[in-house]
């Protein structure tokens, strides 16, 4: 009998093949690279959200995740926080 979960209900199971990808990532000079970081461009770029799987295709599209996605979740990450920084700073300007 296969099992089918969200993907978020595999987590725990799959944190190892999480922290061997981060680990991977860190040996092509991504030292920042987190399981954490991992597991969030997954659930953005591939998973698009929280589908049902089967435990070997959650550990297969981590394995699968390429570099250049993980890249792409960063930048896009990163101009996000800037833009939520500038609408901070200039809420913080407009009212002194």
């Amino acid at each position: 009998m296969e099992i089918v979960q969200t993907v978020s209900e595999w987590k725990e199971m799959v944190t190892p093949a999480l922290q061997s990808k981060a680990e991977e990532f860190h040996l092509m000079g991504y030292a920042e690279a987190t399981a954490e970081d991992v597991w969030k461009c997954l659930m953005q770029k591939v998973w698009k959200g929280d589908p049902e799987k089967r435990i070997y295709e959650v550990v297969q599209d981590i394995f699968q995740l390429t570099t250049v996605t993980y890249i792409s979740y960063l930048t896009v990450s990163a101009y996000q926080n800037d833009d939520l920084f500038a609408s901070i700073a200039a809420v913080t300007n407009a009212e002194q």
